[in-house]
């Protein structure tokens, strides 16, 4: 919840920190775009590090990390320390999720229903803080008591987790492999790479969707401004209603990666739809369906998948997936906006190459999966 606290809450307040640090709304958007280098710098490490060290020691790291950014941001009235903050909320991004999505997968003996959770949870944590920042906005009060909210439920779940025992990754015995050959070895590098590029694809779906789905159905489908914005709200009640039907899925042992294409598929079509279609009510359902499908927790899915490719390397896996995905995160926008130069419909239509690549790559992971069967972690205790 506080990582969607986390994701949003600078830009929610931008025009305050434009007033408390007196600089224009270009240089609070620069200050933003540290939670990105952050994340970038640490993945690889946190989750290298994650896989030495405790699960829970990263858990806490992330939460220090989130709550130095909580604490020091409002009172910041330096724009290179703010930057530090901000690096800071991409570091603990990054230590929570080698601590967290590991943890999920270890505590179910290897299912990843768990992770999925994560998704649904930080996106209440979207919704509820522009909620905050309006009424703080609308009865005067000083902005940063959003961030202080943020900051009493990260001591608070502190608290609670001290005297919890986490699992411990390394009783995790998995079956030593007869006849390794250069083959499986092969295969093996390929389904990795594979995933790496699902890392990014899955990410760059949504952040592609979520740029441009209200400036396409103003300005190219000709909706209302209210109607457009509804188009978002719609995905969001979507992703919510996935995330609940991915956790029942997996709980009854689903194939991740089947799972994988059929999301894939009809995040493709539901985009497919948002492109040709200009009629409200059809779009407002493919929106819904959008969301449904590929911010269902899907991506979370898929690393529970290549998490079992690596069951001793968990945290490592956990890095670098998040990294390719840290690097979408960087690169639709530019992509996007050099797009938009031609249109904004080009810009928002572009988003069904990423969907259609998306399939094609959770279909060859599923083939190379048949070929050589992932093997799955026994977990005594």
């Amino acid at each position: 919840m506080v990582h969607g606290f986390g994701l949003l809450i600078l830009a929610q307040n931008m025009s305050q920190l434009t007033k408390a640090w007196n600089v224009p709304l270009s240089v609070v958007s620069y200050v933003i775009s540290g939670v990105g280098i952050g994340r970038l710098i640490a993945y690889l490490i946190t989750g290298y590090l994650s896989d030495k060290l405790s699960r829970k020691f990263f858990v806490y790291l992330g939460m220090a990390c989130y709550f130095a950014f909580a604490v020091g941001i409002p009172f910041s009235k330096s724009i290179p320390l703010s930057y530090f903050f901000t690096i800071l909320a991409g570091v603990a991004n990054s230590a929570l999720d080698a601590g967290t999505y590991t943890t999920f997968v270890e505590m179910a003996k290897g299912n990843g229903r768990y992770n999925v959770l994560i998704k649904a949870v930080a996106s209440l944590g979207e919704f509820i803080i522009p909620l905050l920042v309006s009424f703080f906005a609308s009865v005067n009060a000083w902005f940063g008591w959003s961030f202080m909210i943020m900051a009493a439920l990260l001591l608070i779940n502190a608290i609670l987790l001290l005297p919890l025992k986490f699992p411990d990754p390394k009783r995790v015995n998995v079956k030593k492999e007869e006849n390794k050959s250069k083959k499986s070895f092969g295969l093996k590098a390929v389904t990795s790479i594979l995933f790496a590029i699902y890392g990014y694809l899955s990410m760059a779906l949504m952040i592609w969707y979520t740029q441009w789905i209200t400036l396409f159905g103003h300005k190219t489908a000709g909706f209302t401004l209210i109607q457009s914005h509804f188009l978002l709200s719609l995905y969001s009640i979507g992703s919510i209603a996935g995330v609940m039907l991915l956790f029942y899925l997996l709980g009854r042992n689903i194939s991740e990666t089947v799972v994988m294409i059929v999301m894939d598929v009809f995040a493709t079509l539901a985009m497919l739809v948002l492109i040709l279609s200009r009629n409200v009510l059809i779009s407002e359902i493919a929106s819904f369906i959008f969301g449904f499908t590929a911010a269902s927790g899907v991506m979370q899915t898929a690393l529970t998948a290549f998490m079992r490719l690596y069951p001793n390397n968990r945290g490592f896996v956990t890095g670098i997936f998040y990294f390719f995905g840290a690097i979408a995160s960087f690169t639709v926008p530019i992509i996007t906006g050099h797009l938009s130069s031609f249109s904004i419909e080009a810009a928002f239509a572009s988003d069904i190459v990423i969907g259609i690549v998306a399939v094609v790559v959770s279909l060859l992971i599923s083939l190379f999966e048949k070929i050589q069967p992932i093997t799955k972690p026994e977990i005594k205790g």
